[in-house]
This record gives C-alpha cells, sequence and structure tokens, in this order.
C-alpha cells in the first residue's frame, strides 16, 4: 500500500511565494499537477488551479470580446 505523505507547512509557504512570480507560476503548476515526483494533495491543487485559470481566461476573453463590440459598434454609430 502506498503511504501518503503530507505537504509540510515549508512546502506550501515556498509555493505560495512561487505561485507569486509570473510565468513561473504557470510552469510550476503544469509541472507539480502532471509530474510523477508530486505529492497527491499537491498534484490537485495544481491541477485545480490550472482549471481555475481555464475558466477565468475564457471569461475574460468573451467579457473582451463584448467590450470590443459595443466598442466597434459605438465607432460606427458617430
Amino acid at each position: 500500500m502506498e503511504e501518503r505523505k503530507e505537504v509540510t507547512f515549508g512546502e506550501w509557504f515556498l509555493t505560495l511565494f512561487l505561485m507569486a512570480i509570473p510565468i513561473v507560476n504557470l510552469v510550476l503548476l503544469f509541472v507539480w499537477g502532471f509530474g510523477t515526483n508530486t505529492k497527491a494533495s499537491k498534484a490537485n491543487w495544481a491541477k485545480a488551479s490550472l482549471a481555475w485559470m481555464a475558466i477565468a481566461l475564457i471569461f475574460y476573453l468573451i467579457v473582451f470580446v463584448i467590450v470590443l463590440g459595443i466598442g466597434i459598434n459605438l465607432s460606427r454609430q458617430m
């Protein structure tokens, strides 16, 4: 049976620090989420974080297209 290991306070502290660094955070989320040497709880957290990032990106793109469409429509009316 596989032994389940906890992510320590220090590991979470470093993880949260690294998540504040742009681009590094995205790369590390993929490494932790899909790597083989990552603890299960941290891998699940990384996958969930990537899913939320994807949802946010899709939402922002939809809002951008709507705002751009409104702006183009308003500029044509002038």
